[in-house]
């Protein structure tokens, strides 16, 4: 997540609140997925982007997620995103995910 994407959210959420927002994860690498979501929950891990020390707490998961996938239709599930679940490592990426809304206390 650059550094542009994190003032996007953060501007979103100062403008809109978080109520009603959910992030959706699309990231086909377990340690990226676990710091975005990070990011989004408790704050930039990294200090280095707008989100530094900002704890949104967001409620966030992985597009492989069964709560999201089963929101998807299916025809349009098999045509973006299905392939990638068939390559990437869905289990540890979910559960990495999974974790960080653990910590945060939003599950």
């Amino acid at each position: 997540m650059d550094l542009e994407d994190q003032g996007a959210i953060k501007a979103t959420v100062e403008e809109l609140g978080s109520d009603d927002i959910v992030v959706i994860l699309g990231s086909p690498d377990p340690d990226a997925a676990e710091m975005y979501a990070e990011t989004v929950t408790l704050g930039d891990p990294t200090y280095a982007g707008p989100l530094a020390g900002v704890s949104l707490r967001l409620p966030v998961y992985d597009i492989f997620e069964p709560e999201i996938k089963e929101q998807i239709p299916p025809e349009v599930y098999h045509e973006q995103v299905e392939m990638m679940e068939m390559v990437l490592p869905v289990e540890e990426i979910c559960a990495r995910v999974r974790a960080v809304r653990e910590r945060a206390g939003l599950r």
